[in-house]
């Protein structure tokens, strides 16, 4: 079966006022139409809202929160932060069978156009959220509301147009800079602009949005962006910047927060019932059996065939043996928690075959048993995904820390990580497994760091974009020969928008 039919462009956010005001200019050109049009332009549209109409009271604007939130989900296949984060990487390949889904076979190998379908959705999803998060800034400011809940609106809005720009500028690097509700030309045709422009405009958003965000929700309200979760991106921003300073203050100003910590588990992280952990910064919410469907894909996406999956995100012979084995054959704890390999006790209780995989391996954090979720709702898992975790920011400031000269702030930040991934191990524990690191030059503990982020971290999404960021040299020995930083680095813009985009 092609699941490229499967995949279809998102529609992009259309404001209906403006559609409205394009149709009476048609009119008024067409003098004709307009007498026996009179009663059609009178009517109001039933069932639909434009975004004048719409903010009328404080329900409205957190129903129009809530759709800017599931802009960001994996409940539909148009969200490939994974085909980037992973399947460009050397953490994975496409999977899948040969023919499926084969444009991401050309992000695979560095091929793509700026034609490609995956390019052209993932581009127009990213900015569909961003319109959703526009609006709701623009409009809620002018809601009859109270002060307090309205800024709250606001500042989560600003997080997640935020979290969309920083995807866009480290997967197309100059884009369009879109700020306000599409509708003028103006707010359209957009030029692109300078990867420093983009940067200082999420750093402002989180700014404001770290300003006014609680840390804490009541639990009727938990998963939204909070002030620890703007915290953590604007530290990640920063780091990607080579910003050191400025990230490691952010990080310990989310640390003094009080409220993050290490699960003593590694394994513990990625099910259902640990969602939303102390371990967890920012977690992108799934519920499963909801209409509209709200629930994750990903859980049939990277299931074998056997289990109604389609067996994609393949996980990488390199990845595995990245992960350290001790002399008497313990694994890595991480490992098996991450990959699914042959004869090694699968989700179900069930042995993993190798033959489930055209690697011979599948990723296992983003699946539920058939205990949770059955064949019936295999694509409508509720296992949430976490985008960034406690310990991930310990890595980042380990990473800080080394860059600047601080080696014991930096051995101790990593050293944590592995200390729960050693408490990880079941059964005996190896005396010559994950023990502490205590190298001191700097660039030798640069490389341990950014190994420690590939295990730990391996398969959530991240890796693509840690090698570029580490430059030129780690990115080409990680890719290969086909891969070159120059001018592979970034995306296409899609064809689609340079087409529609008068400002390109």
């Amino acid at each position: 079966m092609n699941r490229k039919s499967e995949i279809n462009p998102v529609k992009r956010q259309i404001n209906w006022h403006f559609n409205r005001k394009s149709l009476w200019i048609l009119l008024a050109v067409i003098p004709g139409l307009l007498a026996s049009c009179n009663k059609f332009l009178d009517e109001e549209i039933q069932g639909d809202f434009s975004s004048s109409t719409f903010y009328q009271n404080e329900t409205q604007a957190l129903q129009a929160l809530t759709g800017a939130y599931n802009a960001i989900s994996f409940s539909g296949s148009n969200n490939a932060l994974w085909v980037i984060g992973d399947v460009a990487s050397d953490d994975a390949i496409k999977g899948g069978n040969a023919g499926d889904q084969a444009e991401i076979t050309y992000i695979d190998n560095f091929t793509a156009d700026a034609n490609n379908g995956i390019v052209n959705t993932y581009w127009q999803f990213l900015y569909e959220g961003i319109a959703r998060a526009n609006n709701v800034i623009a409009y809620t400011d002018k809601t009859p509301m109270g002060d307090a809940l309205k800024t709250r609106i606001i500042g989560e809005a600003r997080f997640l147009r935020a979290y969309n720009y920083f995807i866009l500028v480290n997967t197309w690097g100059k884009v369009p800079l879109k700020l306000e509700p599409q509708v003028t030309q103006d707010a359209i045709h957009v030029p692109l602009s300078s990867i420093e422009a983009i940067y200082s405009q999420i750093e402002a958003d989180l700014n404001a949005a770290i300003a006014v965000l609680p840390i804490e929700y009541s639990s009727s309200d938990q998963g939204r962006a909070t002030r620890g979760a703007a915290l953590g991106l604007l530290g990640k921003a920063q780091l990607y910047q080579q910003k050191w300073g400025s990230a490691i203050s952010s990080f310990q100003q989310l640390e003094g927060l009080s409220v993050y910590g290490l699960l003593p588990h590694y394994q513990d992280i990625f099910k259902v019932e640990n969602e939303n952990s102390k371990e967890s910064i920012w977690e992108i919410q799934h519920l499963t059996g909801k209409n509209p469907k709200l629930g994750n894909c990903l859980n049939q996406w990277f299931a074998p065939a056997i289990e109604s999956g389609y067996s994609f995100n393949a996980p990488t012979d390199e990845l595995v043996s990245a992960y350290e084995k001790s002399t008497s054959g313990t694994y890595d704890p991480r490992l098996d928690a991450t990959v699914g390999r042959d004869g090694v006790e699968w989700l179900n209780g069930t042995p993993f075959q190798a033959s489930w995989s055209p690697s011979g391996y599948l990723t296992k954090k983003h699946q539920q048993p058939l205990t949770e979720i059955s064949l019936t709702f295999k694509g409508d898992g509720d296992l949430n995904y976490i985008y960034l975790r406690y310990a991930d920011v310990l890595l980042m400031k380990s990473e800080a820390f080394n860059e600047i000269g601080n080696v014991d702030s930096s051995l101790a930040n990593l050293n944590k990580v592995r200390v729960r991934a050693k408490n990880s191990i079941t059964g005996e524990v190896p005396t010559d497994l994950l023990n502490p690191v205590t190298e001191r030059g700097q660039s030798a503990l640069r490389k341990i760091i950014q190994h420690e982020r590939r295990v730990e971290l391996g398969q959530e999404f991240h890796r693509y974009f840690d090698l570029m960021r580490w430059g030129k040299q780690v990115a080409e020995s990680a890719l290969g020969s086909s891969f070159n930083y120059e001018t592979k680095r970034y995306l296409p813009i899609p064809q689609a928008e340079i087409d529609a985009n008068q400002a390109i």
